[in-house]
């Protein structure tokens, strides 16, 4: 997959990252409406994809820092099962404001990709079933299409199955 034309969507620290380490991925922004309940689901439709190639960036507090979990936004974060890729005791959710601080990114908007400070990543393995997935590209209204071996490289991701439906 080759870059899209820098002027397809807004730069974002996650498509810097991406553009600085030469990783192809493509700009896909779409609509978005701040009156919906799930910005994950949002942009599946607006975008026209299957909602198990549409990721979510999730945070949680590993007791010893912060953590994030990618996983389809058709499913659910498997608490115990990140806790257990990370070699964590257990996880819960971080604090959103925490996550915004770590991140650089609001809430909605979160991307795996281009964080202020690099925190151990999962990606769950479903994200291999698919040539291609969607994550957030750091703006509500933004993703990027990526393989998930790339966003793996780039955010030093473990695979591990932490979804669940």
């Amino acid at each position: 997959m080759a870059r899209d034309r820098p002027g397809a969507g807004p730069a974002t620290p996650a498509t810097v990252a991406l553009d600085r380490a030469g990783v192809p991925y493509a700009r896909r922004p779409y609509p978005h409406d701040p009156a919906v309940p799930s910005y994950g689901m949002e942009a599946a439709e607006a975008l026209g994809v299957d909602p198990a190639r549409v990721f979510k960036t999730l945070l949680v507090d590993a007791g010893k820092g912060l953590a994030v979990g990618v996983v389809p936004v058709d499913g659910r974060l498997d608490l115990k099962a990140l806790a257990s890729a990370l070699g964590a005791k257990s996880v819960t959710m971080a604090d959103p404001s925490a996550a915004e601080r770590s991140t650089g990114y609001v809430v909605g908007g979160i991307s795996p990709v281009g964080q202020k400070r690099a925190l151990p990543t999962v990606l769950d393995e479903t994200a291999y079933a698919h040539s291609t997935i969607f994550v957030s590209g750091g703006r509500r209204g933004f993703d990027i299409e990526i393989t998930p071996d790339d966003l793996a490289a780039v955010t030093r991701a473990v695979r591990a199955r932490i979804g669940r439906a």
